[in-house]
């Protein structure tokens, strides 16, 4: 089993909500998050800080500089699947949220070695479903 967490932008959730339940995987998690790429601040954006004593400036170009290090709001995905249906939740995790553009978000695939349902307490090694 494994785990895919995708970090999406905000204006795809339903589009991918729709798409995964037409792959056949209607069962997910979606959370909330903020964060930002690894895109580091223009070298001019760097020396202003250190020139204010890493303080970031009150004016235009602190202002400037601030909006480009914003937290960007997005979805996080969480989906709970077999080894052989990972290909399929990537691809089409992957044909909905691709644009070409940066931000277009990630894809996290992590292993899953236990799981228990809580109502019966019953271990769940193979199937997460009732």
């Amino acid at each position: 089993m494994k785990e895919i967490m995708a970090f999406i932008r905000l204006n795809k959730v339903n589009d991918t909500r729709d798409a995964l339940a037409r792959a056949g995987l209607p069962s997910f998690t979606c959370s909330k998050g903020v964060g930002r790429g690894k895109k580091p601040l223009a070298s001019i954006a760097r020396q202003v800080i250190l020139d204010n004593s890493g303080e970031v400036p009150a004016n235009e170009m602190g202002e400037s500089i601030v909006e480009s290090i914003r937290l960007v709001p997005r979805r996080c995905f969480s989906l709970v699947v077999d080894d052989e249906i990972v290909p399929v939740a990537i691809k089409t995790i992957i044909e909905v949220n691709q644009t070409g553009n940066p931000g277009d978000g990630k894809i996290f695939v992590l292993p899953i070695g236990l799981g228990y349902n809580i109502r019966t307490g019953e271990t769940q090694d193979r199937e997460f479903h009732e």
